[in-house]
């Protein structure tokens, strides 16, 4: 249940503060897009055939790269009558922007390893061609993409993702074809029509009413990486309640004071993160979940501020990289 205290305020130690809100300090970088998704497209074979032979096609491997140019800031698509005169059946139609059209294929091409990019937000290595075209994945090099490009990419690894894990059908086991241009699939048994799948998630900024921001860090993320807390939404869950679940499984306290800030799509493999902020006690103790959370702690607003302006880290705090949502939430709240 929601608390009835003031909206940003929280009681610290007997005492009620009280927040000024804020916001995401800027648009989540993949929630960045600007190409025409038009779906009556998809279901008009003539005018997809003719998007085709104006189109261009980003190809994704199946570890989620693309092929770059520019250092990493920008995509390289190929013209689509390189690959085929007649539109491919598996072809995937992004969108339309100007005159031109874009699509996706999978691809399968043999690559070796090659360090990220400058700027790049990643430990993922990128990857090269034998020709040595640069290959890097929507992590790394999303926030170094401009708006068009990041929307595209990040359209484009969904549902490359979703078509690689829903191949069967899930009534009847038979195997499915891709119908709409990619936008959806039909059993080969029983005809059952999908779509593409998002699994909403749950981000949110748990902050004490003052000036200090709970920040928690998984076992697997290299030392001193940091980031706001996470979940998924249980069937049957509201977002607020899924909020409110997850910080007491992950740090054990209880948060009030729920506000929503945002969302971002999160392709890895077919996420959407839903931002919002909390506020909670910092005299309560915290509880890291075993295994799940290795460490969590408070942390002054200054040092949020001086690792910002120290391009997102110290010495013994990194922040969520700028492709996150999670970079935006820390940013506004530092900010506010």
């Amino acid at each position: 249940m929601l608390s009835s205290r003031p909206a940003g305020s929280v009681l610290t130690r007997g005492k009620r503060v009280t927040s000024e809100p804020f916001r995401l300090a800027a648009l989540p970088t993949l929630s960045r897009a600007t190409a025409a998704r038009d779906e009556t497209a998809r279901k008009d074979p003539e005018r997809l055939d003719r998007l085709w032979k104006a189109g261009r096609v980003l190809l994704v491997d199946k570890q989620g790269r693309t092929p770059v140019r520019d250092g990493g800031t920008a995509l390289a698509p190929r013209p689509a009558l390189a690959f085929a005169d007649e539109r491919p059946a598996e072809a995937m139609l992004l969108g339309e922007q100007g005159d031109e059209s874009y699509w996706v294929l999978s691809s399968d091409e043999e690559l070796r390893p090659v360090p990220a990019p400058p700027g790049a937000w990643s430990l993922w290595a990128g990857a090269e061609s034998a020709d040595g075209e640069q290959w890097h994945d929507l992590r790394g090099v999303g926030s170094l993409l401009d708006d068009t490009a990041a929307g595209l990419f990040t359209t484009a690894v969904g549902l490359v993702n979703w078509h690689a894990r829903a191949r069967f059908c899930a009534k009847c086991g038979s195997p499915v074809d891709r119908t709409a241009a990619g936008w959806a699939s039909k059993c080969t048994g029983c005809g059952r029509e999908e779509y593409p799948r998002t699994d909403p998630a749950v981000i949110c900024l748990v902050h004490d009413g003052g000036d200090q921001v709970l920040l928690a860090r998984q076992p697997i993320w290299p030392a001193h990486r940091y980031s706001v807390l996470a979940g998924f939404v249980e069937t049957g869950e509201s977002l607020e309640a899924c909020v409110e679940r997850e910080i007491a499984e992950e740090v054990g306290v209880e948060v009030t004071d729920i506000r929503y800030l945002g969302s971002q799509p999160w392709p890895f493999p077919r996420s959407i993160m839903i931002g919002f902020t909390a506020a909670a006690d910092p005299a309560a103790p915290l509880v890291p979940a075993d295994g799940e959370i290795e460490h969590a702690h408070w942390v002054h607003r200054d040092r949020v501020v001086e690792a910002l302006a120290n391009g997102g880290q110290l010495p013994d705090l990194i922040l969520p990289g700028e492709t996150s949502i999670a970079r935006q939430m820390v940013a506004g709240w530092a900010g506010r």
